[in-house]
């Protein structure tokens, strides 16, 4: 005998809880089972289905936890252990623009009292979303700028640097690499080596002229001397002549030339906000900073491209003299040129590149030394002593003679004092040109990570009291006895910066200061215009492309008969 069992009354446990439905309990509607009572079956089947409901039931949970479980043992497998990293100290930052708020325009200033506060040798910052370390001290600057130079040798890759600089081809911004060492080769035996400079004695004597011309016109008209503009109109006009064979002070090309400078300079020292805080990129083009970077690299391309084709039209239709310039002198532009005609150098010399290198030699070479120049007579005039010393030894060295030598130069101690002293003080750039940190370093005890801009505060390095005595006080005869100068140094007197990121341009430089301040020291007995006390003076800075005085310096120079011309 068979039996019919319907199964309507076991479906409640095939049903409940199953991850993939039902349980596969349904059957037809009726189905023959074998020859047994419904009691025995009951009895057999309840049991199974309770039980496969149950463990049906602990899958649920158990399972998101094995998947949890295994997904963790997998990730603690494929990453590195966690590393707790020593960083230097910091102030506290703001979201979005991390320390941003507390940067005032004078940059230098404000890592110099933040400094102070929170990491005298090390410190970092956050300028929105870039990590950024500031160095303090002549400890610091010895390890980023010696110890640790190639991992620190590279720049910042940025927006703004890649528009003004035809895609990073200025050796100021370059990154580290084969093409930045063979451009620096070129700008240091082509226009900053010993023998080049030597070879721009005679232009140089010439421009220093008309400016002393220009200083004696003033005595005759009774006014002061504006020191900043003559400053650098002859440092302007010497550095043309090196590059480009000619001056561009003059005329409808002459305030082209300086309207393009002045809109170069402060594009350099505006906040970029698309290269710190990506998220804020808008406010660049709301306020038309990105429009004015685009339109000054164009403005600046086109004056270096009429350049580049005036000295070849020159070349054209008359091959033989070595320059084009009226001294015979080979200019910059002339050695380029001659480069890239021959093809003997590793790289491609195309025309950005030759572009690139003009500008890098005419920005670097202008601003900086007239920045030394003002700052260096701007103390003078305030420390009378100092004035009488430095003119008593440049006229006892010249003993009535007319012209001034190099050899002239070399004996005159104290002058070159003035100057280091003046650039101690004043440094022409207060922060050298960001680096990056190239990988992971371990600096003074820091872990610093790849990416890290590094900006080395020698405004702070060379008032450091640990180092300094007396550090704001302007004293020449620091340096009398003391071997710390431009060429030896421990890190204590930065002015043209140190290790592979360091300013090429010293020797250049230092033979336009030096016979540039021998000649207005020797010919002209100075003070300041009538009823201006020293304390007067305002002393307050403006940043561009060098540190320079935000109000002109004005002075009146009276000519020095010396007795021996008597």
């Amino acid at each position: 005998m068979t039996i019919v069992v319907k199964l309507a009354e076991l479906s409640d446990y095939s049903s409940e809880y199953s991850l993939l439905g039902p349980l596969p309990m349904r059957v037809a509607e009726s189905q023959v089972l074998p020859d047994r009572s419904l009691t025995e079956l009951s009895s057999v089947v309840k049991p199974v289905i309770k039980m496969l409901a149950f463990l049906d039931h602990i899958f649920i949970y158990i399972l998101p936890l094995f998947l949890s479980g295994a997904f963790l043992i997998r990730w603690y497998n494929s990453t590195p252990p966690t590393i707790i990293r020593k960083l230097p100290p910091s102030p506290p930052t703001l979201p979005v623009i991390g320390n941003l708020h507390q940067l005032g325009a004078l940059v230098h200033q404000s890592f110099f009292s933040l400094a102070r506060r929170y990491g005298d040798s090390l410190m970092l910052l956050h300028i929105g979303s870039v990590p950024s370390l500031v160095v303090s001290s002549t400890e610091a600057a010895r390890e980023i700028m010696k110890t640790h130079d190639l991992a620190f040798a590279s720049r910042p890759t940025t927006r703004m640097f890649r528009t003004i600089s035809y895609d990073l081809k200025e050796i100021t911004v370059a990154p580290y690499g084969e093409y930045w060492r063979q451009a620096k080769s070129i700008l240091t035996l082509q226009l900053l080596s010993n023998k080049k400079v030597q070879s721009f004695d005679g232009l140089r004597e010439k421009i220093i002229g008309d400016c002393l011309a220009k200083i004696n016109q003033c005595f005759l008209s009774n006014k002061p001397a504006d020191l900043s503009d003559l400053f650098s109109s002859l440092t302007n006009d010497v550095t043309c002549m090196a590059t480009f064979g000619r001056t561009y002070n003059e005329g409808e090309i002459g305030m082209k030339f300086k309207k393009i400078m002045q809109d170069f300079s402060e594009v350099l020292g505006s906040f970029y906000f698309e290269d710190s805080i990506p998220q804020l990129a808008f406010v660049d083009r709301i306020t038309g900073l990105s429009a004015k970077v685009d339109r000054v690299a164009v403005d600046f391309d086109e004056f270096l491209q009429n350049v580049v084709d005036e000295t070849l039209s020159k070349k054209r239709n008359n091959p033989n003299p070595v320059s084009g310039d009226e001294h015979g002198v080979e200019t910059f532009i002339d050695a380029l040129l001659k480069i890239q005609k021959e093809d003997i150098l590793g790289i491609t010399i195309d025309a950005d590149v030759i572009k690139a290198l003009l500008l890098d030699a005419y920005v670097a070479g202008t601003d900086t030394s007239s920045s030394v120049l003002e700052w260096a007579m701007t103390e003078l005039l305030l420390h009378r002593d100092c004035l009488e010393k430095v003119q008593g030894e440049i006229r006892a060295v010249l003993n009535g003679k007319k012209d001034i030598t190099d050899s002239d130069v070399e004996k005159m101690k104290y002058l070159k004092c003035v100057i280091m002293e003046a650039t101690r003080l004043h440094p022409p750039l207060p922060v050298l040109p960001p680096r990056v940190a190239r990988h992971d370093a371990k600096v003074m005890g820091y872990d610093i990570a790849e990416g890290t801009r590094v900006y080395v505060n020698v405004y702070a390095i060379m008032r450091d009291p640990k180092v300094w005595d007396k550090p704001e006080t302007f004293m020449p005869e620091r340096f009398l006895e003391s071997c710390i100068d431009f060429v030896r140094h421990n890190f204590e007197l930065l002015t043209f910066g140190a290790g592979r990121r360091s300013c090429p341009g010293r020797i250049f430089a230092m033979a336009i200061n030096e016979k540039v301040l021998a000649n207005v020291l020797y010919r002209f007995d100075w003070a300041l215009p009538q009823g201006v006390r020293p304390q007067d003076v305002d002393m307050n800075e403006t940043f561009g492309l060098a540190n320079h005085r935000k109000v002109p310096l004005l002075a009146l120079g009276t000519p020095f008969h010396s007795p021996h011309n008597n």
